[in-house]
């Protein structure tokens, strides 16, 4: 069986080649922002799926309107995200009263939703300097200037402040947007623009999709075609996808792997960060990736992914509220996987350990270097991947695990409580790592896609 690339768009749904991002004419409706933009002031700001990724050629999309208040903000009363209901599937008709809209009443309804994304980053070519842009797609959470978009289109602007990121709606109307936090595991991100009266989406429950069933997109393939309508419908559930990103503290590449649906919606470069909705208007999916064509040759069409909205609610609630995800559990090591010429010395495949964090739960539990971790509370560890997958899927900051180790030949089990991972225990094993290489004159041990960080 072939197996299949991602296009990878480096960071963003689509960068340059095409003519500049430019929005339509203004297009009349309810819905839009209500005030001229401002720039913006920065604020503070887990589910499934295993690692992470710089999603692809992506898709965007619009979304609901009624439904119930989901959740809101302490203290934020206009910071309200929706979440709509609908009936199963078996009870379906195509009427008005609470049942699914035609596509017309689906965009036009939902058009007001969605936004345009640009990134400007200043590079330098030759000794020239000049600003390339990124385009990509969102879409308006909450009526207060919460905006959502994948972790890819926006990862410049992650580490340099100096990087500008521009909202634009369909009447025309543009905002400097600041990043409230963004989570590369799961390839999602919160922006905040300083506009109220905005016109949120209604989040759905992508529990309730069903292979076959109708879903829309609207993004702004190429960065140019601005809010294109697509349609199609949903071709799987419960895939897993992996690619490639760019771990921000050491600029190396790291495996992504995600748990999406698949859509035969057209999704090209540009379209990243857009939502996927069902035909109730509710929003089910935020759209992110695309095979391209297999290691062979062989091109493919129809094959897009989206990440199910279900797995993101959590993410963006944290996000608003914390500027990161909060419970994530944090080992303070760096792990590579075994090498496979070792393996044929009876040296059992694994994760090992490269790295330990002083004063990480790791250290504290009497984890050693060179150890090899081969399971996890009796779930089998055979590389890197395997225990970025367990840690993210099944555990919290704070729980404890049995990790089953290879000592210089000898297995023993080690129980550890995980510390939670955030910025400040990230920067501190960063620090260390840094200062270790230094003192190891620069010798830097990798896997072949770079190091896990837990």
């Amino acid at each position: 069986m072939d197996e299949f690339n991602f296009y990878n768009s480096e960071n963003d749904g689509y960068r340059g080649g095409f003519g500049d991002y430019t929005d339509p004419a203004p297009a009349q409706g309810a819905g839009q922002p209500s005030a001229p933009g401002q720039p913006p002031r920065r604020k503070r700001g887990w589910t499934r799926a295993a690692a992470l990724i710089l999603a692809c050629a992506v898709a965007g999309a619009a979304a609901g309107v009624g439904g119930a208040a989901l959740y809101q903000s302490a203290a934020r009363p206009d910071t309200v995200i929706y979440q709509g209901e609908r009936p199963q599937v078996e009870t379906m008709v195509n009427s008005n009263n609470g049942q699914p809209m035609t596509p017309e009443q689906l965009y036009a309804a939902n058009l007001p939703s969605c936004v345009g994304i640009t990134v400007n980053t200043t590079v330098n070519i030759f000794g020239q300097t000049t600003t390339s842009a990124a385009s990509g797609s969102g879409f308006v959470l909450t009526q207060d200037g919460y905006i959502v978009t994948n972790y890819h289109v926006i990862e410049e602007a992650v580490n340099d402040s100096s990087v500008d990121i521009q909202v634009s709606f369909a009447n025309g109307d543009k905002y400097t947007a600041a990043l409230v936090g963004g989570e590369q595991d799961n390839d999602v991100a919160v922006l905040k623009i300083e506009a109220t009266g905005l016109q949120p989406v209604t989040l759905g429950d992508s529990s309730k999709l069903v292979v076959g069933e109708d879903v829309y997109a609207i993004g702004n393939p190429l960065g140019e075609l601005t809010f294109t309508f697509t349609d199609g419908m949903v071709s799987a559930l419960d895939r897993l996808i992996t690619t490639t990103g760019t771990d921000p503290n050491t600029d190396s590449d790291v495996a992504i792997t995600l748990n999406v649906l698949q859509t035969n919606c057209a999704i090209n470069p540009g379209n990243s960060g857009g939502p996927l909705f069902d035909s109730y208007g509710n929003v089910v999916g935020i759209v992110s990736a695309k095979y391209t064509q297999s290691t062979s040759g062989v091109s493919a069409e129809g094959l897009g992914f989206a990440l199910p909205i279900n797995d993101v609610k959590s993410i963006l609630s944290d996000l608003i509220e914390h500027g990161y995800v909060t419970g994530k559990p944090y080992l303070g090591i760096q792990v590579q996987a075994v090498d496979q010429q070792v393996q044929r010395y009876g040296i059992p495949a694994g994760a090992e350990v490269i790295y330990i964090a002083e004063g990480s739960c790791a250290q504290k539990a009497g984890l050693q270097l060179n150890d090899i971790i081969t399971a996890i509370d009796g779930t089998a560890v055979d590389s890197p991947s395997a225990l970025t997958a367990a840690l993210s899927s099944d555990y919290k900051a704070g729980d404890t695990a049995a990790l089953t180790v290879v000592r210089q030949q000898q297995e023993m089990t080690i129980t550890v409580t995980f510390d939670e991972k955030n910025a400040q225990t990230e920067a501190n094993n960063q620090l260390q790592q840094q200062q270790q290489q230094q003192t190891d004159n620069g010798y830097y041990f990798q896997w072949p896609f770079g190091h896990f960080s837990w």
